[in-house]
């Protein structure tokens, strides 16, 4: 069963979420004074699948595709264990205000949690069941090598949190931000394009950020068919911050020291922020200059405009999420190109904004067991590859080996029954460490993100000069962080 409460919105649908300064709870003082409660039953029978039939497990999941799909599906896992659950899907900010709330009560109304990165895996994650538990346990199908064909980039970001080997949510949502292209205008102006630019335009990380500057201002020029060169997902919101990150990470500049580690694994007490480094203001000058060309809406557009805009023929490129590859083949079918974001000095660098999905820490051992079955059910390799499929399909999967079938290999050639495979030579490059975008994973980011996405929409509305936007970031950054991650009573 699917409850959508009326705040749920669509798609990448929230990445950050809108709960700045939101509850908080110490380390380690989570669970306690957990209330006493009955655990399910757990039935003797030759079917490990069936050990929990009849029991009811709760899931409060973001509005996403996998979560779409997974719904669509549920009857499948339903028939599979006798196992029932209700999913409830809600914007991210509610979502976690949810799981916040289910943590410190010590009971476990969801015991099944979406863990976004940044702001449930990172604040919370003592809060959050250990599953290599649950995937050694000898009684329960399948056995803890399976974790292994998961991507090690999505693994790392979406289910650790800070040293150690603790797994506490299985990769489930890969959202990547890529160049999407007007293949078609591409291939129609290149001879002119290249002899007016000096440079071959062909979209790619061999493309610098400059070259995609200046090839956006000759379509601005040069081109009827669309409106804009280029788009940006530029309204102040968490979009903004996912938008600027692209060429904030290109041109070598981080949020704080060791910014790739502690994006990937995580930290509580990250130091001080570095947005006033020479690679930073350099990247805020480029963004501010890219976005003087870009189409003017877009500092109205968060990623959901962006993608409506970027459909609707408005503009020839745009850096989005590569979910939308589906709705952008519904509008301009077989019109659309798709590859990793231009280099900057540094490199190539595109945003992931993935999730996992959890069990929450306070549930009892037979409910905490039939939790991991849904678990592992939802990201199979047989559920993930049916989701591809579906009605409601589009979800990427996350399974690693998913990607060497034929049936996919053949998918990401048009013609193709499912579009979102088309970006996979693009995304399966970007979760290579050496391309990936990552924003810290850190307790306090939503505070730090709200910090930068207001500085940067100052930046963009020409009231501040991109140095001072930064240095002002950085103070504003350095003072959340200075707080520690303070546990709520």
């Amino acid at each position: 069963m699917v409850d959508q409460e009326p705040s749920a919105i669509s798609r990448r649908r929230t990445l950050g979420g809108a709960l700045a300064g939101g509850a908080a709870f110490a380390a380690g003082g989570l669970l306690n004074g957990c209330a006493a409660r009955s655990d399910v039953r757990r039935r003797d029978t030759a079917d490990p699948w069936r050990q929990f039939a009849g029991c009811t497990l709760n899931f409060v999941s973001e509005n996403t595709a996998p979560t779409s799909a997974i719904a669509a599906d549920a009857e499948r896992f339903t028939a599979l264990t006798g196992i029932h659950v209700n999913i409830v899907t809600l914007e991210l900010s509610a979502l976690v205000q949810k799981v916040a709330l289910d943590l410190a009560s010590g009971q476990s109304q969801y015991q099944i949690i979406y863990a976004d990165s940044y702001q449930v895996l990172a604040p919370y994650a003592d809060g959050l069941v250990d599953l290599r538990e649950p995937a050694s346990d000898d009684s329960l199908p399948g056995d803890d090598s399976d974790l292994a064909d998961f991507f090690p980039l999505q693994m790392d970001v979406s289910g650790r949190f800070g040293e150690g080997d603790r797994v506490l949510a299985l990769p489930y949502d890969c959202a990547t931000m890529i160049w999407q292209y007007r293949r078609d205008l591409f291939e129609a102006h290149h001879d002119r394009m290249a002899d007016d630019l000096g440079f071959d335009p062909t979209p790619g990380p061999q493309r610098t950020w400059e070259e995609y500057y200046r090839i956006a201002r000759w379509f601005n020029d040069n081109v009827d068919e669309v409106s804009y060169g280029t788009g940006h997902q530029a309204k102040q919101h968490d979009s903004l911050m996912c938008d600027f990150s692209n060429v904030l990470f290109a041109h070598g500049g981080q949020y704080f020291e060791n910014g790739e580690h502690v994006g990937r694994f995580g930290a509580v007490d990250p130091g001080p922020s570095t947005l006033g480094s020479e690679e930073a203001l350099a990247g805020a000058e480029f963004y501010s200059r890219l976005l003087s060309v870009a189409d003017p809406a877009s500092t109205t557009w968060d990623w959901t405009g962006l993608g409506a805009a970027f459909a609707a023929g408005r503009v020839a490129m745009c850096p989005n999420w590569h979910e939308f590859a589906a709705d952008n083949e519904r509008a301009l079918p077989g019109k659309v190109g798709y590859t990793t974001l231009p280099s900057g000095p540094a490199r190539s660098a595109n945003m992931y904004g993935g999730a996992g999905i959890a069990i929450n820490g306070n549930t009892a051992p037979n409910e905490r067991a039939a939790a991991w079955l849904f678990l592992k059910w939802a990201t199979s390799r047989k559920t993930q590859l049916r989701n591809l499929t579906g009605e409601v399909g589009g979800a990427t999967p996350t399974r690693s080996s998913i990607y060497s079938t034929p049936e996919i290999r053949r998918a990401q050639q048009r013609p193709t029954g499912m579009p979102t495979m088309l970006t996979a030579p693009a995304v399966q490059q970007a979760w290579k460490p050496e391309y990936s975008g990552l924003r810290p994973k850190i307790p306090m980011w939503n505070e730090c993100d709200t910090a930068i996405y207001t500085e940067l929409s100052r930046m963009l509305a020409g009231d501040v000069a991109p140095h001072r936007a930064m240095r002002d970031a950085r103070d504003h950054i350095d003072r959340i962080v200075s707080r520690g991650w303070v546990a709520a009573e």
